[in-house]
């Protein structure tokens, strides 16, 4: 079957590449991305809560974070390497973690 060339299927293409490039591969890139996959889980859920809590500010903390979280994307898309550095790797992973879990205590908020 035929495909035609649209940003659509490229996009599919390139996602589907980058995953099974984090799937498949060196025990070091799969462990590192698991690893601050995790640790950015436990930074977003406990240091979110504790900004939360001491700055009173869920607004600015807020602001703060998502900033934070937009300059990485914008960095990211920057990176065109067919395998990512590990470095890169470790930003996403831990980049990932934090969203996961932010939106989690949301979820658990009711808001």
């Amino acid at each position: 079957m035929l495909r035609q060339r649209t940003r659509y299927a490229q996009l599919e293409e390139r996602l589907g590449s980058q995953l099974s490039m984090s799937l498949v591969g060196p025990w070091r890139r799969r462990s590192l991305g698991l690893l601050c996959l995790l640790i950015g889980f436990f930074l977003g859920s406990n240091l979110t809560t504790y900004y939360l809590q001491k700055i009173g500010q869920r607004p600015l903390v807020v602001l703060v974070l998502v900033l934070v979280l937009e300059l990485l994307v914008r960095l990211r898309s920057r990176v065109q390497a067919n395998p990512w550095p590990l470095s890169w790797i470790a930003l996403d992973s831990l980049r990932l973690g934090v969203v996961y879990a932010v939106v989690l205590e949301a979820y658990k908020l009711g808001s």
